[in-house]
């Protein structure tokens, strides 16, 4: 039997995607076989270990749990979006390095992208909010402290850069 196909248009990292879809295509399924971006990560399939989190609306989102039908019309940001030139590190992915939160790095930007949306809503946050925040996402690799130590470190460093930005805007 043939599925009646959808189109849905997203917008990922700033460009647009539009194609002709099953309804139950997975979200992480169009990043990686439609858009081309493979930095989202499949890991379970069940939603349990978070290596495939992207950022919906503002929102950190497991994209092995979202049709790519519920997201039409949606702007996604994935792991490959943060670096909008290609050689300026995003300042999350800079602590990352510099705190060795990476380990193996499959789960990598899941983390990252989990802690962004953490960070995009709330400055100055404690270990417990940072633990909370990645309940949803697996590590194997390591017991969360270095991961712990660069989220802490981006937040810093992301309120220096945003307390810069306003002195110079207003210069």
């Amino acid at each position: 039997m043939k599925m009646e196909k959808h189109r849905v248009s997203i917008n990922v990292n700033g460009k647009d995607y539009s194609e002709e879809i099953e309804p139950r295509t997975l979200l992480v399924t169009f990043l990686r076989d439609i858009a081309g971006l493979t930095g989202t990560h499949i890991g379970c399939d069940t939603s349990n270990c978070g290596a495939c989190t992207v950022i919906m609306n503002g929102r950190a989102v497991k994209s092995c749990t979202v049709l790519a039908v519920q997201a039409n019309g949606s702007n996604v940001l994935t792991i490959e979006g943060l670096s909008k030139d290609g050689d300026k590190l995003h300042p999350i992915q800079k602590a990352f390095i510099e705190k060795k939160g990476y380990q193996c790095g499959y789960c990598t930007s899941g983390m990252i992208l989990t802690a962004l949306a953490l960070l995009n809503r709330k400055r100055n946050l404690t270990e417990d909010e940072i633990r909370e925040a990645l309940s949803g996402n697996l590590c194997r690799c390591t017991g969360y402290d270095s991961i712990i130590d660069s989220i802490m470190l981006a937040d810093s460093e992301m309120a220096k850069t945003e307390k810069e930005e306003e002195i110079f805007v207003e210069a």
